[in-house]
């Protein structure tokens, strides 16, 4: 009886346009960004908490147009003349809302998954959490959203709830974020935990994850506020809202003393099954990380045939396998992007996976990267250094010096011309030495490793 109740005020109501409208515009902003989630569950995750910015406004806006129905029909009073309590009348109607609303935002994280099942490495248990925080980050805004409307029941109340909802999740979290920067932008005092109770999520990298206590606590502040809305919805005087708001306060004040600080960035957590290797071993071992295991058969033969010709050029002193690095950006999980490791492992920079989830790098920049990478180690280095390896590459693969477009005349006739007079002495002294110049480079004694490669130029 009560689901046939439910379903007969859902159909008689608005539900199912604001349900179709939710599900146009999560689509939209899923499928526009495939390449930031393609391959990757946790990303597929974190990308559709991400449409919460527009999708949150627009479930409350919903529910506030919901919220006035009564009104709206002019039967307000007359439902109130009835012995039924307003929260038995409100139930219903809230209930399948909230279905409607779950159900649209599984829908967006479903679009995305074809972007993902085919090329994903592994399936991170976090992703059952983050989804499951945005789901009920959606049901409390509705709920809030009926409640508003039904206490203000004005034709305004939702486009200003909207505007409102949507100002607060886009620029408060970067106002209060900039705030803790001094005028040298430096951080100088991390973001408070009380962000973390926004559940919109801008990005996170490949091998980093959400702590499930994190998104714990998290749902239990989203079920308080839900709570909240539920009650407020049902409430027929000052101190039954007064009563109404407690679960958002209790809610707040218990999870708020136990989120980390820092704000998404800073609670995110390595997540040590997308960091493992996944290697392929069938000739010289070439590895690249779990969370982009799709992309190995992409990586093993240009990697091979980089380790078969710097073998070539300087036999017995060349990497023997070839990794890939576990360093994003800013957020470091090892310090070993672009350079050999005393083990004789070749490390390249973390792979980017495009739209198809397979890596945006070409063979061809991959074989450039890792010879490059071949002269690098993590030590001061400068311009000159930059330079050098682009004659040290152009020597081994028998080509001309690859410098980006920002290179001046002035230096590519220098590497030219240092390529020249390499070339121009006998077989073995070449190979001694380049041999030389890559022992320098990997000792980190960069001014030797300057003037093996130059030889008498300034």
């Amino acid at each position: 009886m009560t689901g046939r109740i439910m379903r007969t005020e859902v159909r008689r109501s608005a539900v199912p346009g604001i349900a179709l409208l939710l599900v146009i515009v999560g689509a939209a902003l899923m499928l526009t960004v495939t390449g930031g989630y393609a391959g990757r569950w946790t990303q597929l995750a974190v990308y559709a908490r991400s449409t919460l910015m527009m999708l949150i406004p627009l479930a409350l806006a919903g529910g506030a147009w919901l919220g006035r129905r009564d009104r709206r029909h002019r039967v307000d009073e007359l439902f109130g003349t009835t012995v039924r309590p307003r929260w038995q009348r409100s139930v219903p109607l809230a209930a399948g809302y909230a279905v409607a609303l779950v159900t649209v935002y599984l829908l967006t994280f479903l679009l995305g998954i074809p972007w993902v099942a085919p090329t994903a490495g592994y399936f991170a248990v976090a992703t059952i959490p983050i989804t499951a925080v945005g789901a009920l980050a959606l049901v409390a805004a509705g709920w809030l959203g009926m409640a508003a409307g039904r206490a203000v029941p004005r034709v305004a109340t939702a486009p200003i709830l909207a505007v409102v909802a949507f100002a607060v999740l886009t620029f408060v979290p970067d106002y209060v974020s900039m705030s803790g920067y001094d005028e040298n932008f430096t951080k100088v005092r991390p973001d408070p935990a009380v962000l973390l109770l926004a559940p919109a999520i801008n990005s996170l990298n490949d091998f980093k994850t959400i702590p499930s206590s994190v998104s714990l606590l998290q749902a239990l502040w989203l079920a308080a506020l839900a709570a909240t809305g539920l009650l407020l919805l049902g409430a027929a005087g000052r101190r039954t809202v007064a009563l109404a708001v407690l679960p958002a306060v209790v809610g707040a004040a218990v999870a708020v003393p136990l989120l980390p600080t820092g704000g998404y960035s800073g609670s995110a957590v390595l997540d040590p099954a997308a960091v493992e290797l996944v290697c392929d071993d069938d000739g010289p071992q070439v590895c690249v990380t779990r969370a982009h295991a799709a992309l190995l058969p992409k990586v093993v033969g240009p990697a091979r045939e980089t380790l078969a010709l710097i073998g070539a050029k300087l036999p017995g002193a060349a990497p023997t396998r070839v990794e890939e690095s576990r360093q994003l950006l800013d957020n470091t999980v090892r310090s070993d992007a672009n350079h050999v490791r005393d083990d004789g492992t070749l490390v390249f920079d973390a792979l980017s996976v495009g739209w198809t989830g397979f890596s945006d790098v070409s063979p061809d920049e991959l074989r450039a990267a890792l010879l490059d990478a071949a002269w690098w180690r993590e030590c001061g280095t400068d311009h000159t250094t930059y330079l050098a390896r682009a004659v040290a590459v152009a020597w081994l693969t028998g080509g001309q010096p690859a410098l980006g477009r920002g290179s001046t005349p002035e230096e590519r006739e220098k590497v030219a011309a240092a390529l020249r007079e390499l070339r121009n002495l006998p077989s073995d002294e070449q190979r001694k030495r380049v041999q030389a110049a890559r022992t320098a480079a990997l000792g980190c004694e960069i001014d030797r490793f300057h003037s093996l490669l130059f030889l008498a130029q300034p």
